[in-house]
């Protein structure tokens, strides 16, 4: 999808921050979209996102979902819900830590095949896929470690509980994608770039 202007980035935002506040607060998903957002069409189109959650720039729950022909806005507020709830690395995060959670989110393109020599480190994140097991990435992860093409390969594949060569296999489809990102303080800065560190490895699939 085309790059997003900051009024849609805000609306996506609100609706990841109603989302979290109704699963921490009530533990109830967002069903019922505001009526501008619902007939927005570059919200409404389909899409794949991650939502980071950091507390005190630590992470404190990251889930996304790529694209699946599902709406934009209902993956965000999906995943907004997920990422307070069921991060299995970390606690349900609690009512009184809200005021303290910088949201991010990840806007996926759709994951094309790629060789290894077409990975762009800093533009592309990686999904490598193998029997049924899958390990994804997200572009931010291998600029904050300083990985080349290789080593972001590995990693990928280990996230996805492979051998860290399976990436070399014929059997192993590799996938580049692009993601737009953007934050609550990002935007609240009036900046360019997503503030603080990079999710690292809070990308769940």
């Amino acid at each position: 999808m085309s790059s997003l202007p900051n009024p849609k980035k805000s609306a996506l935002l609100e609706v990841a921050r109603q989302g979290l506040r109704l699963a921490v607060e009530r533990g109830e998903f967002l069903e019922n979209l505001l009526p501008d957002q619902e007939h927005d069409e570059e919200l409404i189109q389909p899409a794949g996102a991650f939502i980071t959650l950091r507390r005190r720039g630590r992470l404190r729950g990251c889930i996304g979902q790529l694209p699946s022909g599902l709406p934009l806005i209902s993956v965000v507020a999906y995943c907004a819900r997920a990422a307070a709830l069921d991060d299995p690395r970390f606690d349900p995060v609690r009512p009184e830590e809200l005021a303290e959670i910088d949201i991010e989110i990840s806007v996926l393109s759709n994951p094309e095949d790629v060789t290894p020599q077409q990975i762009e480190i800093g533009r592309h994140g990686l999904v490598v896929s193998k029997a049924g097991q899958r390990g994804l990435l997200l572009p931010q992860v291998a600029v904050q470690f300083g990985w080349d093409a290789k080593r972001f390969l590995e990693e990928t594949c280990v996230k996805g509980g492979l051998d860290r060569n399976a990436w070399t296999e014929s059997s192993t489809r590799v996938q580049a994608f692009t993601a737009e990102v953007f934050t609550e303080s990002m935007l609240a800065q009036g900046a360019s770039e997503p503030a603080g560190p990079a999710p690292g490895y809070s990308s769940s699939t």
